[in-house]
């Protein structure tokens, strides 16, 4: 198959600071242009599109950009699960200060004892 010319409303520009197949372009070479398009197929030729670079030092930068990116996921995750940890104690302490007198002294002091373990654990970052 040849080229329709249907690829150039796919076209994609030369992203800054990234490479084309970092940030998700793909190649076709029959159409010999890069595009912004989620299938493996072409839509313009029909021909498969390159989804990783040829050169091996091309390679070698993206497979460190997708470690890198991925190393970051893990940090906000944990940062995310940190938070997510941390909400359940101070829900459980304003639910339990809503009974009886004498049950608020015991239960906040108990809640307040769980507090200080949780501050005192150390949190690898």
């Amino acid at each position: 198959m040849t080229c329709k010319g249907i690829c150039t409303r796919y076209k994609a520009q030369k992203p800054v600071g990234t490479g084309r197949y970092a940030s998700g372009q793909k190649r076709c070479q029959i159409c010999e242009i890069f595009i912004k398009w989620e299938g493996l197929w072409c839509p313009c030729c029909g021909y498969r599109l390159r989804t990783k670079p040829r050169n091996l030092k091309y390679k070698a930068k993206l497979r460190a950009r997708v470690e890198a990116d991925q190393l970051e996921a893990v940090a906000v995750k944990a940062a995310e699960v940190e938070e997510i940890e941390l909400e359940p104690i101070a829900v459980k302490k304003s639910v339990k200060k809503a009974k009886t007198a004498k049950a608020k002294t015991t239960k906040a002091k108990t809640v307040k004892a769980t507090i200080k373990k949780v501050a005192v654990t150390p949190v690898a970052i």
